[in-house]
């Protein structure tokens, strides 16, 4: 509950498909539920929308993206309302033009709307009164938008179990930064707590999550597309996340992110909190989505703390490289934080002995050539997990 005592209000809407004129009605009436886009927007306003652009370069078919189809609705609703708006995410740059991949530079250049890859603007030092972080380097144009709207894929993720809302503010700070935290705090609990930090420091003020088709499996990357057709709408990121974690079969508390903001009072992570509007939780929930092997994970919160250094053990997911499918490119080399990885004749290869497990290499390769594996003990608790998820609803 919030410190006013109103519950946080969460949009659930139907959408099937990416058609324009559907998503832009969806869309619409999600946010009139939500309170109405003229309690966010004033007239002349500058609203950054925050897409979720992760790599590696590809076109919105294949999950991963914010569909520029879904960003092009919002941008129409927010030009009605009068704003001056900016598209961005911060990504890296390389041989391929990862906005032209995914379909953002044409779809920004028809709605007529900047489209910003951040680093551009550059970053300031911002203090903040995080649980880890005192200070962090966010995006400039995020911190001088008047409002900023936060526009997730609902997604897996191999080292949280779900990216949301809260985790697409992970962005805003640059790529370097995000690669030095994620040595700094390998521990997926002490990881989510970080990420709470920098969304604290630029917390958005309406949270539109793309659930038309999510990722199921190993993502935020390299899973599977799995079409839910909801959208999902509110003013507190926080309830989104927690909505959408049991739409998709999870306790909202057993994500860290949600646990965390929740207990910060950042937002509100608890479902007895959060009124749903339109569709019920119900009637959109689904038994089999498919988890993240570190999903199991989840369950270390309840183990007896003797047990805890073992069972982390047989828990812990680590990657490995399929070396039929590696093309050399070096994509995941670049994107260890820790230098485990390097290529060897002709093949990437991981050092055992360096490697977190962060699942940066996992997240960025192309070629869906490096997957996850755990200990025999592990996999058996992975199936006990999924079994006990199933007969819980």
């Amino acid at each position: 509950m919030s410190e006013s005592g109103r519950r946080a209000r969460v949009a659930i809407v139907r959408a099937g498909e990416y058609d324009p004129s559907l998503l832009s009605a969806a869309i619409a009436k999600a946010v009139r539920l939500t309170g109405g886009l003229e309690t966010v927007i004033k007239p002349g306003a500058r609203v950054f929308v925050k897409i979720n652009h992760l790599p590696p370069p590809s076109p919105p078919e294949r999950g991963i993206v914010t569909h520029p189809v879904f960003t092009e609705a919002v941008i129409s609703l927010l030009k009605a309302a009068g704003a001056h708006v900016i598209v961005g995410d911060e990504i890296e740059t390389g041989a391929a033009d990862g906005f032209l991949a995914s379909g953002y530079r044409e779809m920004c250049r028809r709605a007529g709307v900047r489209l910003v890859n951040l680093r551009e603007e550059g970053f300031a030092a911002t203090g903040c009164n995080g649980r880890l972080l005192s200070e962090v380097y966010l995006s400039r144009i995020a911190s001088e938008a008047d409002v900023i709207i936060n526009l997730p894929k609902l997604k897996t993720h191999s080292l949280t179990v779900l990216t949301g809302g809260v985790k697409n503010m992970y962005g805003i700070i640059p790529v370097s930064e995000r690669r030095r935290l994620h040595g700094e705090y390998p521990d997926s609990d002490a990881f989510s707590q970080m990420l709470v930090d920098v969304f604290a420091g630029a917390p958005p003020h309406l949270t539109i999550m793309d659930g038309v088709v999510a990722m199921e499996g190993e993502g935020p990357a390299g899973g599977s597309t799995r079409r839910l057709g909801v959208i999902l709408a509110s003013r507190d990121t926080v309830a989104v996340d927690a909505t959408a974690a049991a739409i998709i079969g999870i306790d909202p508390q057993d994500i860290g992110t949600t646990r965390h903001a929740h207990q910060r009072g950042l937002g509100t992570g608890s479902l007895d909190s959060i009124e749903v509007l339109g569709e019920s939780l119900s009637s959109v929930a689904v038994s089999d989505f498919r988890m993240p092997a570190s999903a199991s994970r989840r369950f270390l919160r309840r183990v007896p703390a003797p047990l805890t250094r073992f069972t982390i053990r047989q828990l812990s997911v680590r990657p490995r490289v399929v070396e039929h499918a590696c093309a050399a490119c070096g994509e995941c080399v670049r994107a260890c934080p820790t230098g485990a990885i390097a290529i060897n004749d002709g093949t990437a290869a991981i050092d055992r002995a360096l490697c977190i497990g962060c699942m940066c290499c996992h997240e960025v390769c192309r070629y869906d050539a490096v997957t996850t594996e755990r200990t025999p003990v592990g996999h058996v608790v992975e199936r006990l997990s999924g079994w006990l998820r199933a007969l819980s609803r």
